[in-house]
């Protein structure tokens, strides 16, 4: 199956300086965090995190499917060297 992201909803993970979303495998939901040095915000904090993250959320969601493809796991972490 593809990997889809149907639900738009993500979170900021505070302690992990990160925002988490999930992606779906058929009825499988597959977690993945995208780490803050990767959205290159325009300063700290949740808000402008989750900002980065919605403008750049068609290229994450690329970037994840990409990284599915190629190894299963049971949580993936985008890093910034993920979207190089």
């Amino acid at each position: 199956m593809t990997l889809t992201f149907p639900n738009r909803s993500r979170s900021y993970d505070e302690a992990g300086q990160r925002v988490r979303f999930i992606g779906h495998d058929g009825m499988f939901e597959v977690p993945f965090f995208v780490e803050a040095d990767a959205l290159r915000p325009t300063a700290a904090g949740e808000a402008h995190c989750l900002a980065a993250f919605d403008a750049a959320r068609t290229t994450i969601h690329d970037v994840a499917r990409e990284i599915y493809g190629n190894v299963r796991r049971s949580v993936y972490v985008l890093t910034a060297a993920d979207f190089r």
